[in-house]
């Protein structure tokens, strides 16, 4: 093979690598002196527009933004799955609010959206997660000696701030729509969240059956089941970070889209953006995880 015939198939090969979108991009430092919160909210803004045209929305629309973020280490005590619900109303009849959400507009658009972010009821002051205790407990549930904690549903811009006090880096995916039906089972999960009857454990295995206690993951999955099963064995090992809310997602894409509630194709690798954590601008990021990020300091 000749010097040209090499470089043309150097060249062919990486454009078929870019275009399978295995190449990593250089992170985004374009934002960096935005709190991450607000990078987050205008990504959502930024995304979800486009989907509803220059012209009145003849009726409402509906979207899910999932979330998780993982340090370094992808240590469970720093690990975190979560979902925003967005409701968009048609422009062309009167609202039927949502008790207990309140309505922002944006543009030409009034909205509504809820986050579910379960977490222990302290855990903005006292952020330390005890999810394996004792001999094995990683492998044997019985043996985890972890108390059971109240829980509380935190909104979106607290578990942001979470992330931020932390330098995790943060996954966002979507938006996906959905169907009005898996909406209004999302404001069932609220509403089933905030009732206080189910408290907050993050290794739930002995007890989220009867609804005693569950985790983030448990909380957000399935728009129709309370309690999927994902993990080694099905015990819901290792789905935390990341790989919790990709396992919501092949729950939503698996049975929640046959269910017609899921409108939008998922590919939980293809379809996923981030933030991470940079000391300086345009310097050295500590944990990049993702294929495309934005920086953030704060």
């Amino acid at each position: 093979m000749n010097m040209s015939s090499r470089i043309f198939a150097l060249l062919f090969g990486l454009s078929l690598v870019a275009q399978a979108g295995l190449l990593k991009a250089d992170v985004n430092f374009s934002n960096y002196d935005m709190p991450l919160y607000t990078q987050v909210v205008d990504r959502i803004k930024a995304t979800i527009a486009p989907r509803l045209g220059q012209g009145p929305l003849k009726h409402d629309r509906y979207f899910i933004i999932p979330f998780a973020y993982q340090d370094k280490g992808n240590q469970p005590e720093f690990s975190h799955s979560f979902i925003s619900v967005i409701r968009v109303f048609g422009t062309n009849k009167a609202a039927k609010l949502t008790p207990g959400l309140k309505t922002r507009t944006y543009k030409n658009w009034e909205f509504e959206a809820f986050t579910i972010s379960w977490l222990p009821h302290d855990f903005m002051t006292n952020p330390h997660l005890c999810v394996f205790h004792g001999f094995a407990s990683r492998l044997i549930a019985t043996n985890n000696t972890c108390p059971l904690s109240t829980g509380r549903n935190f909104s979106l811009q607290e578990t942001i701030q979470l992330a931020a006090n932390e330098k995790v880096a943060v996954a966002i995916w979507g938006p996906y729509e959905i169907a009005k039906e898996g909406f209004y089972l999302g404001v069932k999960r609220k509403a089933l969240l905030d009732r206080g009857t189910i408290k907050y454990r993050a290794d739930d295995r002995l007890y989220r059956k009867d609804r005693v206690a569950i985790n983030c993951f448990h909380a957000m999955a399935g728009l129709y089941e309370l309690f999927p099963n994902g993990g080694l064995f099905g015990t819901g090992f290792k789905m935390w970070g990341f790989n919790g809310t990709a396992r919501v997602l092949i729950e939503y894409n698996e049975k929640a889209h046959f269910k017609k509630l899921l409108l939008d194709p998922v590919d939980v690798k293809r379809d996923r953006y981030g933030f991470v954590y940079a000391p300086t601008r345009n310097g050295p990021v500590p944990y990049d995880p993702l294929r495309n990020a934005s920086a953030y300091q704060r």
